[in-house]
């Protein structure tokens, strides 16, 4: 497969009649369909001048048309940029900044948000077999160059979460994205007989590859959502799907909206396999949501600079932690002490470095950072703290940027929140290290309660007491039930401090100059 676009023609060959996409309204395609829409979609972008070497930006919710035109950038050796359309219009700015597409498509029909976009934007409608979507065209930006090598030409260009400073784009060749499709595909047993639920943003990574790519490798079909929804998620399952990858705070909702209703276990006959990633688990939710399927909560760890996986625990091989499972074929893993970190007596933990086929070509247009996180030998610096267990499995333990020091002794936030998750009126736990005027840090932890729980914070650190050891009991305790999140869900910890600064700074006045834990 030397491009994305060549396992759709490969089915679509051997197998044109086998329905490939449910998208989100229901409306089924083939691979045939799909391979002559996502033609037309290429044509569509021709028409406007679009060449190899020129980045598409696409600001899309999950659907047909956004799919065909990731083909159809293939088709024409462009860099696709997904964009979630639920971006501001300062965010989408910043990414389109750095990317300079020579075309930006909208999927307004699927989604209101990119349709407010297109408006700002003054972009033109253009429908055909792939569906409705506006384009604007802004040619004239430069041109990369184009590589027939797989590993060399660059497929998608993602954008990761960042707060401050310029968008970092990571960029990912068609060798990375199609063997992590195959391998994620392969390691879950995933076949043409299977069908996905794709309720994860394909703007990001975990859903591009390990639901869309993954697809297309496998020749299985795939049920698209525009965007999560609980009760649709339930119907889903009792309809059919047999594949549910998704990030631990949709398992989470979907168990309590059920839990609500009287479910107690899900409706599901055909589920087979079902995932969690993109962020940290939680051992109690993991516990709780294996009850509700019926089935091992497997754990996957990669980021976007990985083109999504680079590690999962195994069907058929449960597990009654939260490690993430042995690293995928054709993969090395590296634990290398973490600069500036304490050293506990246990421990092993260091950062994690990994090598081999699904690491990123770079950062666009960041020579220094691509050398600062790529060293000489291949292997990229992932800034994730963990360790590998004896039996060669991976555990991961948080952020480098993210790990307290207090009172000497690390602290890893997802100690933290697993303990505080146990508790029955917490439903979803993030916790950030705050500095002090001596130096020190403060354990600061935000709930989000179950509904209608009241949070009592004396009874909350009690709790976390008796499972972890006096230093990482939180400091403070914060109700909060509106943290800032990413698309799939993922709490943006970097955002925390700031959305709550005020009530940070009333209840850390006593603590200035005093002594920790």
């Amino acid at each position: 497969m030397r491009r994305i676009h060549d396992m759709v023609d490969r089915w679509a060959a051997e197998l044109p009649d086998q329905t490939v996409i449910v998208d989100y309204d229901g409306v089924t395609y083939t691979f045939d369909e799909l391979r002559t829409a996502s033609a037309k979609a290429a044509d569509c972008l021709k028409t406007l001048g679009v060449q190899g070497g020129d980045r598409i930006a696409l600001v899309a919710e999950n659907s047909f048309s956004a799919i065909c035109f990731v083909l159809a950038s293939s088709r024409l050796d462009c860099w696709v940029v997904p964009v979630n359309a639920r971006m501001s219009a300062h965010e989408l700015d910043r990414v389109r900044s750095h990317a300079m597409p020579s075309a930006t498509v909208f999927t307004h029909i699927v989604s209101p948000e990119a349709a407010k976009h297109a408006d700002d934007c003054s972009a033109i409608e253009a429908t055909g077999s792939f569906g409705s979507v506006r384009i604007e065209a802004s040619l004239g930006q430069d041109r990369e160059e184009c590589h027939a090598d797989a590993d060399r030409q660059v497929a998608v260009l993602f954008y990761t979460t960042g707060t401050t400073g310029d968008p970092k784009g990571v960029m990912l060749t068609h060798a990375n994205v199609t063997n992590a499709g195959r391998l994620s595909a392969e390691v879950r047993g995933c076949a043409r007989h299977d069908k996905l639920l794709c309720a994860i943003p394909m703007t990001h990574v975990f859903g591009f590859v390990s639901v869309i790519m993954a697809a297309l490798s496998a020749g299985a079909t795939m049920q698209l959502m525009d965007r999560f929804d609980e009760a649709a998620t339930l119907a889903a399952l009792a309809d059919g799907v047999s594949y549910f990858p998704a990030v631990p705070m949709m398992h989470a909702r979907i168990i309590e909206y059920a839990r609500h209703r009287g479910i107690s276990r899900v409706d599901a006959p055909a589920l087979k396999y079902v995932s969690a990633g993109g962020a940290p688990l939680d051992l109690d939710w993991k516990q709780s949501a294996e009850e509700f399927y019926g089935l091992t909560l497997n754990n996957g760890y990669g980021i976007t600079e990985t083109a999504a996986g680079v590690a999962t625990t195994l069907p058929g091989s449960p597990v009654s932690d939260t490690a993430v499972g042995p690293v995928f074929p054709g993969h090395e893993v590296r634990i290398v002490p973490a600069g500036g970190a304490t050293t506990e007596p246990d421990g092993d933990i260091g950062e994690i470095w990994i090598r081999g086929p699904n690491v990123m070509k770079g950062y666009y247009k960041a020579p220094m950072e691509t050398a600062a996180a790529l060293d000489s030998e291949g292997f990229f610096h992932t800034g994730d703290l963990g360790r590998v267990a004896p039996d060669g499995t991976i555990e991961v333990a948080g952020r480098i940027k993210e790990l307290i020091i207090r009172s000497g002794f690390n602290v890893y936030p997802p100690e933290v929140e697993t303990a505080l998750t146990t508790h029955r009126d917490v439903l979803i736990a993030a916790v950030i290290g705050h500095r002090q005027s001596d130096g020190n840090e403060a354990v600061l932890a935000f709930i989000e309660p179950v509904p209608g729980a009241d949070i009592c914070e004396t009874e909350i650190k009690e709790h976390v007491r008796n499972l972890i050891a006096p230093y990482k009991v939180p400091t403070h305790v914060f109700t909060a039930c509106d943290m800032p999140r990413a698309a799939t869900g993922k709490i943006l910890k970097s955002l925390l401090a700031e959305m709550y600064a005020d009530r940070i700074a009333v209840r850390m006045e006593p603590l200035h100059g005093a002594a920790s834990d």
